[in-house]
């Protein structure tokens, strides 16, 4: 598994997750519950996972997805 996405933004990992999974390709989320486990203090970020074979395309994709800022940032 390679690391795709690392952040403490909800929305941006479920955006991503869903951007993904449309394309096909299978993602987890990983460090969800250790991140709720040190009160939501956003201390550890979760991180975004791909298979290895997988990788050069989910970046293409999440590159093309998050590459235009958010209206409210």
């Amino acid at each position: 598994m390679r690391e795709i996405l690392k952040s403490n933004n909800p929305v941006e990992l479920n955006f991503a997750e869903v951007v993904l999974k449309d394309a096909g390709i299978d993602c987890v989320i990983l460090d969800t519950h250790m991140s709720i486990m040190d009160g939501s203090m956003v201390i550890i970020p979760r991180r975004l996972m791909v298979a290895d074979e997988d990788e050069a395309r989910a970046r293409a994709i999440l590159a093309e997805a998050l590459a235009t800022p958010a209206e409210w940032t």
